[in-house]
């Protein structure tokens, strides 16, 4: 068989957002992922589901493979003519035994590509608010291992220049050899009260900075605890965090947020959380799933020219209604005759990407909302097609048939609650380390009250900041037995995001 390819590609330091464009084109189309313990794990949803994934990290603190071991692995999966991602944290050729791999390869006759990435020491400076080199301070940085090698007699550092150079130092795995490092700066002649910052799992939500001086840096990490991994950073530089720090200054940052909403529709409200500083984990209570007939919905949309009026008071409505007009071949046209109400600005921004102009957009985005707009017209004997969720709340259909209009209700999609909490959620919830559970829908807290148990959820969200889209929702907690802590005046997504930055803030 011919030989594969393999890639080694930097994932960069934490953030999977930082990883670059022809990384994720080496993923998409991975027929193995070798991954490591700093490449966040996010970055394998990049590669096809088809995809062997092996992890080659620690496990309990421990390498799980050597890298002889990793390095015949490369060799084997390339020989079988395979393509071979090797995701290695920050980048492949900074302290990534890249070289070793490469070196393995081409001993092997196996073609590769090395993909650089952000590495750790960049990440750390960018997102801890320390520039490693500054006009006016220093025009020169170093990149250390903080760990030359166990069994190692002579030390291939020369800490003569390093501490007398007077350029910033940056020590990669360091925090274990922290006072022996701090201390050979010293006693090579770098003065006890330059300043130094540890910067533990940069670029991600969890990242945290610890600031001291040559002299007292080591007893503080050990008094708080501090744990790998981290980068040191030494220099006058580390002053300027004080004015230029700005990622954990964010209003949510260090807040641990609960997202309840369906897979497929959480990721942009994850984004704006997290945005915003929060770690956010994502807990879908809702899957979405086609009706278990189309038979209905198919008659309406094939008598669309008989009606009046078409409400659609969500994305997901608006998605499976135009899905299944494309289905059966019909397309915008098929509208002409129709006025469309939109509830809520989504629903409308869903709509107008069909090319589509809402009629009527309620000021109020609840089925009441609609009800009030709807008593205002002569409705008596208007055609309405209302596409709807399983478990859609009555009431607009019921009231608009006491004005006299002739109501058609047909199921668009059903939401289906999953078996099980993922276990990320529930380890989080079970340990007290949840700031907030966000609900945005009646459907989300009743779900997950069904997945726990009524008695369980109460008792794992004792102490948890509760944020209800709107008053429907919030109903819904308050039957539960939950207090809702946030509601926003305005019932979207945006309006949630931004109340729950003024409630932390």
């Amino acid at each position: 068989m011919s030989n594969g390819i393999v890639y080694l590609v930097g994932a960069g330091p934490g953030d999977p957002s930082l990883i670059t464009l022809r990384g994720v084109e080496c993923l998409k189309k991975a027929d193995v992922v070798v991954y490591d313990y700093l490449a966040n794990e996010l970055l394998l949803s990049h590669a096809p589901a088809s995809a062997e994934r092996i992890y080659a990290g620690k496990i309990g603190g421990r390498h799980n493979q050597g890298q002889d071991e990793i390095n015949s692995l490369l060799v084997a999966k390339g020989r079988d003519g395979k393509i071979v991602v090797r995701l290695k944290g920050g980048d492949p050729f900074v302290f990534g035994r890249g070289g070793e791999e490469c070196e393995a390869l081409r001993d092997a006759g196996i073609p590769f590509e090395v993909i650089p990435g952000v590495t750790a020491a960049v990440g750390a400076s960018a997102y801890s608010g320390i520039p490693l080199t500054h006009r006016d301070i220093t025009a020169s940085v170093a990149f250390v291992t903080g760990q030359e090698g166990k069994g190692k007699e002579e030390s291939n550092i020369d800490w003569d220049r390093l501490s007398l150079g007077g350029g910033t130092v940056v020590f990669y795995m360091g925090v274990t050899t922290l006072r022996n490092n701090m201390q050979r700066m010293m006693t090579h002649g770098r003065s006890p009260d330059t300043p130094v910052a540890l910067v533990r799992w940069a670029t991600t939500p969890c990242q945290q900075v610890l600031v001291g001086t040559l002299a007292d840096i080591a007893d503080k990490a050990e008094s708080s605890g501090f744990k790998p991994p981290a980068v040191t950073i030494v220099g006058e530089v580390v002053a300027l965090r004080e004015k230029l720090q700005w990622f954990d200054r964010r209003p949510l940052c260090g807040k641990k947020i609960i997202v309840t909403r369906a897979a497929e529709q959480a990721g942009e409200f994850s984004g704006s959380l997290a945005a915003r500083g929060a770690t956010v984990l994502e807990c879908p209570t809702i899957r979405l799933a086609e009706p278990e007939s189309w038979q209905l919905l198919d008659l309406a949309i094939r008598d669309l020219p008989s009606y009046n009026w078409v409400v659609l008071t969500s994305g997901n409505a608006v998605r499976y209604f135009f899905q299944r007009m494309n289905t059966l071949g019909a397309d915008a046209r098929a509208l002409a005759n129709c006025r469309i109400c939109a509830v809520g600005p989504k629903t409308a921004d869903e709509i107008r990407s069909f090319g589509i102009k809402p009629d009527l957009i309620p000021a109020d985005y609840t089925a009441e909302g609609v009800v009030h707009e709807f008593s205002r017209l002569d409705m008596q004997n208007m055609r309405v097609l209302f596409p709807r969720a399983d478990r859609a709340r009555n009431v607009i259909p019921s009231e608009l048939k006491r004005m006299g209009a002739h109501v058609d209700s047909p199921v668009a999609y059903r939401n289906i609650f999953p078996e099980r909490l993922p276990p990320e959620t529930l380890f989080a919830l079970e340990k007290r380390s949840v700031d907030c559970i966000t609900f945005t829908s009646s459907s989300t807290v009743q779900n997950l009250a069904a997945m726990l148990g009524e008695e369980l959820m109460l008792d794992m969200l004792k102490g948890v900041v509760v944020a209800s889209i709107g008053p429907i929702t919030s109903k819904s907690c308050r039957d539960l037995g939950l207090k809702v802590d946030i509601e926003p005046a305005s019932y979207t997504l945006a309006a949630l995001a931004a109340a729950l930055e003024a409630h932390f803030s």
